[in-house]
């Protein structure tokens, strides 16, 4: 399976450098199905997996001017600080057995697997769904500011980070488009951005109670940055809508796969 687990390493990094996100849900999936991987340590080394590819694709929006860097800032802390409380504090709090339904007992491993899944199902109803012809260049520029809404989404998106090991370019997006303004390609540089930060910071604060494996993570991570180079590329020469959708599919399909396989077929 190692060999599966590496081909799809190069498929994370191709996904994120051809739609900006998507890529990273594939991620603990991946190391848990592929490589065997407990899902509590899966979810440490999506983080530094997730957060190396990402900056690596935030340098071309750099120089391209599309980085909203006082966005990311603002965006960021609130994510930052909910990110180590929930690898801290949250995660660590969580029973191994949550709870027990007959014959079928829901572990720690399980249930973020679960929550992985829903977390996939959401995704990629982001990802199919039709644009309703409105230029996503363009962002409302009448809309007041709601801050404690920025606030509410960043720590949101900090406790997901710091639970599964997403980046959560999915949810980022929006809101920075709806409550920050940002055009589309400023949102969704800055959001690589963020999710760099998010992702290392929060592999940062799961070192001082992980073992890791340096060798393989930096392998699996250096492939992975090789697929987002790719997907940069295909991105110039390839519709980005067409895949959005069809990767949206897949992600649909594996998310019911990981929800059959933790409950059904256990």
């Amino acid at each position: 399976m190692d060999i599966a687990g590496y081909l799809a390493s190069i498929f994370v990094g191709i996904a994120l450098g051809l739609i900006g996100g998507g890529g990273s849900i594939l991620t603990v999936p991946m190391l848990v199905y592929l490589f065997s991987l407990d899902a509590v340590l899966a979810t440490a080394y999506s983080l530094f997996i997730v957060g190396a590819t990402s900056v690596v694709g935030s340098f071309s929006y750099f120089k391209k001017g599309l980085v909203n860097i006082k966005t990311a800032i603002v965006f960021g802390i609130p994510s930052i600080a909910a990110i180590f409380l929930t690898r801290h504090y949250i995660l660590p709090a969580i029973s191994q057995h949550v709870f027990t339904i007959g014959s079928y007992t829901v572990t720690k491993n399980i249930l973020l697997m679960l929550l992985f899944a829903v977390l996939m199902i959401v995704a990629s109803y982001s990802m199919i769904k039709k644009d309703d012809g409105k230029s996503n260049e363009e962002a409302p520029k009448r809309q007041s500011l709601n801050y404690f809404q920025i606030l509410m989404q960043g720590i949101f998106i900090g406790v997901i980070t710091g639970l599964i090991g997403a980046g959560g370019g999915f949810l980022i997006i929006p809101a920075l488009v709806n409550l920050l303004r940002l055009p589309m390609k400023t949102a969704v540089g800055t959001s690589l951005v963020i999710i760099s930060i998010n992702s290392l910071m929060g592999f940062l604060f799961s070192l001082s109670h992980t073992s890791v494996q340096w060798r393989f993570l930096l392998s699996i991570a250096a492939i992975a940055i090789i697929g987002i180079l790719i997907g940069s590329y295909l991105s110039t020469k390839i519709k980005a809508n067409r895949l959005k959708s069809a990767f949206g599919w897949f992600v649909l399909v594996m998310g019911i796969y990981i929800i059959i396989k933790e409950t059904i077929l256990k």
